[in-house]
């Protein structure tokens, strides 16, 4: 294969951490990264504001991008995602992206989780369509002719892609002016402009899935969050095991999720006393 870069390239993982304050978590992270030196970068997207304090030891250290504040279920969680995917293309090493949250786990080691990632034929993008009110509901006959209602995706924000993706995603700008100018009449933009676009472009280029798993059983705009006295072995291997089988390089794989949330402050001690029996790390 011919080599379009002028030096030799160890490929990375960009994590994309989208934040308004404090990292919480941040201990179990930098245990998970601890080995994977060189083969990954940490970008964190944070209120303009706040300041992360870690120690210089930590992956998150001096990792805070320029940032613009955000306002869950606007147009500004999208620019934080599209500023996030630039600030990580200016490391041509960076390969893979993958967006979480504060309340984000790993649910596997690093050498597990990484292999994964650069193996897989395909970015991880939820795209489906939904006919219902917080699907095609949400559509604006004002996006109309470029895109219509029949192509009109819902997904889940926490996305994980290829370059490539990342690229065209932050260089277009036909179908992200229009969702910016017509963002007054839409819901949840974030959770519909990538999933639309790449739908449209490169459908076959995703897996249609998301890698970070959720528990929505609470039927509210939230999902659950988890604390101390839900964190035991069984529960972080049920959430492993809670996918029967999904698709993975077009062969069935029970290594369905790679990521959970909803993690709380307090689950942080009893996360670190099983990670390395549970998580291997």
């Amino acid at each position: 294969m011919l080599n379009l870069y002028p030096f030799k390239r160890v490929l990375k993982v960009a994590f994309l951490f989208l934040i308004k304050g404090p990292l919480p978590l941040s201990p179990l992270w930098d245990r998970f990264f601890k080995g994977g030196e060189g083969h990954f970068i940490v970008y964190v997207h944070s209120s303009p504001r706040y300041h992360l304090n870690v120690s210089k030891t930590s992956a998150f250290y001096g990792r805070q991008i320029p940032s613009q504040a955000t306002e869950w279920g606007s147009m500004s969680l999208v620019d934080a995602e599209r500023r996030l995917l630039a600030n990580a293309l200016l490391d041509f090493s960076n390969e893979r992206f993958v967006l979480l949250s504060d309340g984000c786990i790993p649910l596997y080691d690093f050498v597990t989780i990484y292999r994964y990632l650069l193996r897989s034929d395909h970015s991880f993008v939820h795209s489906y369509d939904e006919d219902t009110e917080n699907g095609r509901g949400r559509y604006s006959r004002h996006l109309a002719p470029a895109i219509k209602l029949s192509q009109w995706r819902k997904g889940a924000q926490w996305f994980e892609l290829h370059r490539s993706l990342a690229v065209n995603i932050v260089a277009e700008d036909k179908y992200y002016n229009l969702f910016r100018k017509y963002a007054g009449s839409l819901n949840y933009p974030d959770e519909h402009y990538i999933p639309t676009y790449l739908s449209i472009f490169y459908g076959a280029s995703i897996a249609n899935r998301t890698l970070t798993w959720v528990d929505w059983s609470t039927r509210g705009p939230h999902p659950a969050t988890f604390g101390r006295r839900n964190i035991t072995e069984g529960f972080i291997q049920s959430i492993r095991n809670n996918a029967t089988t999904c698709s993975y390089n077009f062969r069935p794989t029970s290594v369905c999720f790679l990521f959970a949330r909803k993690f709380s402050r307090d689950a942080l001690e009893p996360l670190l006393n099983i990670s390395p029996t549970v998580m291997r790390f």
